[in-house]
């Protein structure tokens, strides 16, 4: 995981609900994206107890913004846009 203060920030909840509807399965899979990508040093991946969005989740946080309901057709939208510069 990254460590400067320059790399894209993302946290995922790691709250029951959100944990239970997806964000485990999604969580391995930015690890492995980051891995394959070879971005652990631009990225830094926290985790977090609920958001108070349960009814939205599952919920990441990627730069700053949150993002609902993440499935792993969402999850292939976000990830590439990692390595990009924000908007």
């Amino acid at each position: 995981m990254a460590s400067d203060d320059s790399a894209v920030e993302v946290v995922v909840c790691l709250g029951s609900s959100c944990f239970a509807r997806g964000n485990s399965q999604n969580l391995g899979a930015i690890e492995s994206y980051l891995q394959n990508h070879q971005l652990g040093s631009s990225v830094r991946v926290t985790g977090c107890l609920c958001q108070d969005e349960c009814k939205s989740g599952p919920n990441l946080i990627v730069r700053g913004e949150h993002v609902h309901d993440v499935t792993a057709a969402r999850l292939r939208e976000i990830l590439p846009q990692l390595n990009a510069e924000p908007h």
